[in-house]
């Protein structure tokens, strides 16, 4: 497994021949491949705090399970669960990778008793009143094929020269217009993410941070997303994570979103 979704926006080893060329004669797309494959593992299971702050500086928290496993064929697979607060207990969010190269989603609501499958009108909206989207779920795990990629120009962010790259999606349906991604020339950990919108200004900026050496993944333990002009934000903040943990096959299925239990 190469990659997993949302919480752990980029992580640790380094794969494959593309860290082997030559930094400067990298192609835009080989940057980004690079960046998003540079974990290896089999699984992650982790458990994480989301501090959801209001334009009026009011934060709520809450704290989410989330598994990732690959299925036997590849595609990306992810549940979260929600265990606190009381009024978000027990909802179970599904995606999984289909072989059109796009995510196919499912949700579990206590209150409605019944899994929903999310409809692709819905991918811009609001995931669990976050500032994420239900496209922003599998943004750092989108296929670089998609886009059309240009490095622009190099700066210093963070204290680390970046190569700063926009992405310009080949479907004019998906919900952003472009991206500018800062990733570090030295170990390809993505530290920002601009999201600009169908106007041309930045609608939201996602910022990864706090990297720790976690059983050798050099890994992003903080993701910030803002959403620029209702001033919200939500960060997370990753307490526990475990790599290559046996996680059951019964887990990435709609019956354990409406049951909690892997048959």
């Amino acid at each position: 497994m190469k990659r997993f979704v949302l919480f752990v926006l980029s992580a640790a080893l380094c794969a494959g021949s593309v860290f082997a060329q030559d930094a400067s004669a990298q192609s835009a797309i080989s940057i980004k491949q690079a960046a998003k494959d540079r974990i290896q593992l089999d699984t992650m299971s982790s458990r994480s705090r989301m501090v959801i702050t209001a334009k009026n500086g009011a934060a709520t928290e809450r704290v989410i399970d989330q598994y990732s496993k690959d299925a036997a064929n590849g595609f990306a697979r992810a549940v979260i669960v929600f265990q606190s607060p009381a009024t978000v207990r027990g909802t179970r969010f599904l995606m999984m990778d289909n072989a059109a190269g796009k995510s196919d989603q499912w949700i579990f609501l206590p209150a409605l008793g019944k899994v929903r499958r999310i409809a692709s009108s819905e991918s811009g909206g609001s995931f669990m009143g976050t500032d994420f989207s239900y496209d922003d779920m599998s943004l750092m795990d989108r296929n670089v094929e998609e886009d059309t990629h240009t490095v622009l120009r190099e700066e210093t962010l963070n204290g680390a020269a970046c190569y700063v790259i926009e992405s310009v999606p080949k479907d004019s349906d998906f919900q952003y217009a472009k991206t500018l991604t800062w990733i570090d020339k030295a170990g390809y950990r993505t530290y920002k993410v601009e999201l600009y919108n169908k106007r041309g200004a930045v609608e939201k900026l996602m910022e990864m941070s706090a990297y720790k050496d976690i059983q050798g993944r050099d890994t992003s333990t903080q993701t910030k997303v803002s959403t620029l002009a209702a001033g919200t934000s939500t960060t997370i903040y990753m307490d526990i994570i475990k790599y290559d943990d046996p996680i059951p096959e019964g887990v990435f299925t709609t019956a354990y979103l409406e049951t909690g239990r892997a048959r």
